[in-house]
């Protein structure tokens, strides 16, 4: 036994210990299920939500590592086989975006290096930048086993998403066909509807003219977008309404074109919006192309990928950008009195959730997963109960999503990613083979040596193969069979579409078992005054800063303290700082006991009173609600427990009731208080343990009758 320091030192302590924890023995120590001391027969996994390669750790990510240290670090010392197994997501736009911007302060462009080239640079990005946020976790204390890290696009997890794909397509759940797509134009691809972000925008509603074929006179029909104007087939009223009842099936002359489109009934139409009759454009606008579907009508596009108006829109329009067509058409509309009237309009609009452009709606050749039978097999697995959400009421966001699940448009048009395991013969190019490695013959022409997709998948398509990919899945590796299916999943409430739903059903389609029992929603961190942290806005909170002047304890203490009943965070400091008061109370108490222990005699036979009796059965007690709390994911409830009692309780009442007879003549009673203090004082370090290792591992190295054994695999 040593005796404690003076006063306890995050920062000459937090890295040493964290260095113990690895170093033990060899391949990433105690953080190694194949290093644990003991007999463990039972297994318990979490796989850590990968963060993109590059992002660096937020309080989000710090607080969700935190739930899940808990989590493993109880298992661990329960005797549980614990993997908590770490990794990154190669994240495609996001990455692709920061590697050019990276690139043009160099004046280097991608369309000028080649997707080979670039694809070079972005590994160099990767191996430079990329696992900056893994150092990061060990920052905070997170015991994951750093030799079992993985990566989205290693060359087996890469196998793993290609097998994937291959087994989709060939049971004809992947087709290929030209869709409406959201399409942003910055980065040039595809999005799938979950990678919207929406923003308020002051815009102007628009009253524009359409003259009855025929007839002098006209209908006034509202928009915001009178740009799309060149793609509409039609306007349409609700069949209700009764004042254009009489104008169903007569046509109107589509302004500036002087094309007649028909006027239509739908019940979907809006009697209330604009004047109650809209143009419909399919080609562009959702709503306008699920009329048009029921009513049998073309499509137009007018808008092309560059965000440039094509052909269709005439010699005057074409070429210009969108808001350039929009002046333009204003100005044809007033000089020609068609344009009634404009409006200011307030509406919220889609934008990229990468790079904030707006996002247009653009019929384009892409490859879909079916959903429907993915829906069903998702919603069942959390209505029997297989899967429960933590807090509950997260089901309700994961059923509405199912319900309203589009097809899954998985490719994208960028080059950092998994390419599809598909290929075109360059003769027939519309023909094409899906196999896992390039074809030695075309199987059309004969000839032609094919090539292959320039598309790749989908970020989400990879990450939602996660739990069972990472454990070697498609092959039936040891890792696979023993810590598949894994048990708790801990993530946030923004992702349980994009990511949750996605990982329940992949599960249950490639293994038949589902993937996790438990689904933990965190709650938010928002800053003291309620708005969403970020470092663009600088609104943000950096936890390492947190670490460094208060130490990881005292931060970890100060994330769960505030989360009592999963709800929004409003983020206050001032509970780090009351972490780093509770870090030096416990570390003077320790002290305290420690020295007072220091002389004690073993051999020596002595009677607890019934006092002391009562006060170790108290203490059996929080141990055991704490115990009951962790299980039940009440974090904070548990930390408040622990905290309430070792201050109030153990500090104040017990160590002041023992000082007088510690200083006593009776050795046999002066050892009974010294086994009740250490007995208290050695089960509060266990259950402090999880919520704050470090300073709880640095104080059980330094105990009497301490063999070395590490607190973090000591017996609950």
């Amino acid at each position: 036994m040593q005796e404690l320091n003076k006063n306890y030192d995050h920062k000459i302590l937090e890295e040493n210990i964290y260095k113990k924890w690895e170093n033990i023995c060899k391949n990433s120590g105690y953080l190694n299920p194949d290093n644990l001391p003991g007999n463990r027969k039972k297994t318990f996994t979490i796989v850590a939500p990968p963060p993109n390669v590059t992002g660096a750790l937020h309080m989000g990510h710090a607080l969700n590592a935190v739930i899940q240290d808990i989590l493993i670090r109880k298992k661990r010392m329960e005797g549980f086989l614990t993997l908590w197994l770490p990794g990154t997501d190669h994240a495609g736009i996001a990455t692709q975006n920061v590697v050019e911007k990276d690139l043009k302060k160099q004046n280097i462009y991608r369309s000028q290096l080649g997707r080979e080239k670039f694809l070079e640079k972005v590994w160099e990005w990767k191996e430079k930048y990329g696992n900056i946020i893994l150092d990061q976790f060990k920052k905070i204390g997170a015991s994951m086993d750093w030799s079992r890290v993985r990566f989205t696009m290693d060359f087996e997890y890469q196998q793993a998403v290609q097998a994937a794909f291959i087994h989709y397509f060939k049971k004809g759940l992947i087709y290929r066909a030209e869709r409406i797509i959201n399409w942003c134009f910055r980065c040039a691809t595809s999005l799938s509807d979950l990678e919207l972000e929406y923003k308020e925008e002051h815009s102007k509603l628009y009253y524009i003219k359409y003259f009855i074929s025929g007839v002098n006179n006209y209908v006034i029909v509202a928009t915001t977008r009178p740009e799309t104007i060149f793609g509409d087939v039609a306007v349409a009223v609700n069949p209700k309404d009764k004042r254009y009842k009489n104008l169903i099936g007569q046509k109107v002359i589509l302004p500036i074109q002087n094309r007649e489109i028909p006027i239509i009934a739908d019940y979907a139409v809006d009697q209330v919006f604009g004047t109650g009759i809209v143009k419909i454009t399919p080609a562009h606008d959702m709503f306008d192309a699920e009329v048009a579907t029921r009513h049998n009508l073309p499509l137009i596009k007018i808008i092309d990928i560059d965000g440039k108006m094509n052909v269709s829109v005439g010699p005057l329009f074409v070429g210009l950008k969108i808001l350039e067509c929009r002046e333009k058409i204003i100005e044809i509309l007033k000089n020609n009195n068609l344009l009634e009237k404009e409006d200011d309009y307030f509406h919220n609009v889609p934008v990229c959730y990468r790079c904030g452009t707006n996002v247009e709606l653009i019929p384009s050749l892409q490859w879909f997963l079916k959903m429907d039978n993915f829906v069903k097999t998702a919603i069942k697995a959390v209505k029997s109960k297989e899967i429960k959400f933590y807090p509950k009421r997260w089901e309700k966001i994961y059923f509405n999503w199912l319900s309203n699940a589009r097809d899954w448009c998985i490719s994208r048009q960028i080059w950092w990613g998994h390419q599809l395991p598909v290929w075109f013969c360059k003769k027939q190019n519309q023909k094409f083979i899906v196999c896992g490695k390039t074809p030695t013959k075309c199987p059309f022409c004969k000839k032609c040596i094919m090539e292959r997709s320039s598309d790749v998948l989908d970020t989400w398509f990879s990450s939602a193969l996660w739990p069972f990919a990472t454990l070697g899945w498609p092959k039936k590796t040891k890792d696979f069979r023993k810590f598949y299916p894994t048990q708790v999943l801990s993530t946030a409430r923004d992702i349980i579409n994009l990511w949750v739903t996605r990982m329940i059903y992949s599960g249950i389609e490639f293994i038949n078992k589902k993937p996790f029992s438990d689904v933990i929603i965190h709650a938010t961190i928002l800053t003291k005054d309620g708005r969403r942290m970020s470092k663009s806005l600088g609104t943000g909170v950096d936890p390492i800063n947190l670490i460094n002047q208060y130490g990881a304890d005292a931060t970890r203490f100060g994330l769960i303290w505030q989360t009592m009943g999963n709800q929004d965070v409003h983020w206050s400091e001032e509970h780090v700082v009351a972490g780093k008061k509770f870090c030096n109370k416990i570390w003077n108490a320790s002290k305290f006991v420690i020295i007072n222990n220091s002389n004690i005699n073993n051999k020596l036979k002595y009677k607890l009173t019934s006092h002391d009796k009562n006060i170790i059965y108290q203490f059996k007690k929080i141990k055991k609600e704490v115990e009951n709390d962790i299980n039940n994911y009440q974090f904070s409830q548990a930390l408040h427990k622990i905290y309430h009692y070792f201050w109030h309780t153990f500090c104040d009442k017990i160590i002041e009731e023992m000082k007088p007879r510690l200083q006593g003549e009776n050795e046999k009673d002066k050892q009974a208080s010294q086994y009740v203090l250490l007995e208290i004082l050695k089960g509060s370090l266990k259950l402090l343990h999880p919520f704050m290792p470090f300073i709880t591992e640095e104080i059980w190295q330094n105990m009497p009758n301490n063999k070395n054994k590490m607190l973090m695999v000591e017996k609950w």
